[in-house]
């Protein structure tokens, strides 16, 4: 066996990974079907400036990143994306929302929206916390996985 730490990985590799850690799953959980759901912000001439990037996976929607332009900060687009990622995960049929950010980021802002603490890492980065925070939501029609 030759074990190697790399920065990179070729084509494949992390496929192969989570297939294998989904089969040694399966009989307990049932399949691992991530399900993306990405809403960008553009900017006038079309290239993206930010947005909500997100994936579906265990009836959970886990938001990966969300980023507003310092420019349309204060103007709800923050709020509109959160409300447009609940009402997609609620059509797939997820119990909640959870998201992992930074202490000096958008702590008040979730709160603001609902979310709630469930857990805290110290000095992630060091002299910081990141905290994980969840929104339940009722349950709707469908699948938080592919079908």
């Amino acid at each position: 066996m030759d074990l190697v730490a790399s920065d990179t990985a070729e084509p494949g590799v992390f496929q192969a990974m989570f297939d294998a850690l989904d089969g040694a799953s399966r009989a307990v959980i049932g399949p691992a079907n991530p399900r993306l759901l990405v809403i960008p912000i553009r900017d006038a001439a079309g290239a993206v400036a930010g947005g909500l990037w997100s994936v579906s996976l265990f009836r959970w929607l886990h938001l990966e990143m969300l980023f507003v332009p310092q420019t349309m900060r204060g103007q709800g687009v923050g709020s509109t994306l959160i409300a447009l990622a609940e009402t997609e995960a609620r059509h797939r049929g997820c119990l909640g929302i959870q998201v992992d950010t930074l202490s000096f980021q958008a702590v008040p802002f979730y709160e603001k929206m609902g979310f709630s603490r469930f857990g805290s890492l110290d000095d992630c980065p060091p002299g910081h916390q990141r905290l994980f925070l969840q929104k339940r939501l009722a349950v709707g029609v469908g699948h938080c996985e592919h079908d």
